[in-house]
């Protein structure tokens, strides 16, 4: 493996927001769902759970629990990510966990040359998109992801010093 490839696809990866009207395939979904499911979790207990959602109406009833619901709208595709709560055995480890498997998916998406952003302003609502999605309690919103093949060009990206981040060394 080249970790040079790996670095650079980590580094060029941007949260994009806005997305031309191209669909986006069913394989590709599907490459983005199993790179999400081969994150590391605590015991492998993989709590994370997927709603693909591509049908406007009901994109649009997931918005309205955003302010970013133009970002909704617009996308060809959402996946709305949820914890399974009885799978769980750590909060602290498997919240982190579901992150590790929305980083993947973003990674995936960004490999695959698709724009994703990763929404959580929404978890302020997220019962409300529970409900929406006819899911049951046992399922917690941890973030919504948009994608699409992006609209516009390359996004600047920057980091801070790295000896800003470090606390001892």
């Amino acid at each position: 493996m080249d970790s040079k490839a790996v670095m650079e696809l980590i580094r060029s990866r941007r949260s994009v927001r806005k997305y031309s009207d191209r669909p986006v395939d069913d394989e590709m979904v599907d490459q983005i769902l199993e790179a999400g499911r081969w994150a590391p979790s605590g015991q492998n207990n993989q709590t994370w759970r997927f709603v693909v959602v591509r049908e406007a109406e009901l994109k649009a009833r997931v918005a309205d629990f955003t302010k970013y619901a133009v970002i909704i709208k617009s996308a060809p595709v959402i996946i709305p990510v949820f914890i399974h709560k009885p799978s769980m055995y750590s909060p602290v480890k498997d919240y982190q966990s579901v992150g590790a498997c929305l980083q993947n998916m973003l990674l995936m998406a960004h490999g695959l040359g698709l724009g994703a952003v990763w929404l959580g302003e929404i978890l302020k609502n997220a019962d409300g998109v529970r409900q929406a999605l006819a899911l049951s309690e046992d399922f917690e919103l941890m973030a919504v992801m948009a994608m699409g093949w992006p609209a516009s060009g390359k996004e600047k990206g920057s980091r801070k010093p790295m000896d800003e981040l470090i606390l001892k060394r």
